[in-house]
């Protein structure tokens, strides 16, 4: 019983759990907050990756069309719909809440 209220009356000791809650739960940068921002700092890391993969790719198929008329031509007739002279083009939709 001695022993505990030594613990107890141990001005350093309160001090430093007083300062120990005030730092985990009320302090502006607490440890919820701090929890947050890992997670959106995970986030953020994982998007620049997907990010720097799809630029990387874009700039090789920019290389592709400037050095290789027929990826240019198959670009064009993908994305712009082009076509030649003697050629007819369909078009199918395909209506996405069909597909599962």
């Amino acid at each position: 019983m001695k022993h505990i209220r030594l613990i107890l009356t141990n001005k350093y000791l309160l001090t430093g759990i007083a300062f120990a809650v005030w730092m985990l739960f009320f302090d502006r940068n607490n440890i919820a907050l701090q929890i947050q921002k890992m997670q959106e700092l995970n986030k953020l890391e994982k998007s620049e990756e997907l990010l720097s993969r799809q630029i990387l790719e874009t700039r090789e198929e920019l290389d592709q069309l400037k050095n290789n008329p027929a990826t240019l031509e198959r670009y064009a007739r993908e994305k712009y719909l082009m076509k030649k002279e003697n050629e007819d083009l369909y078009i199918i939709k395909i209506d996405s809440s069909l597909i599962k």
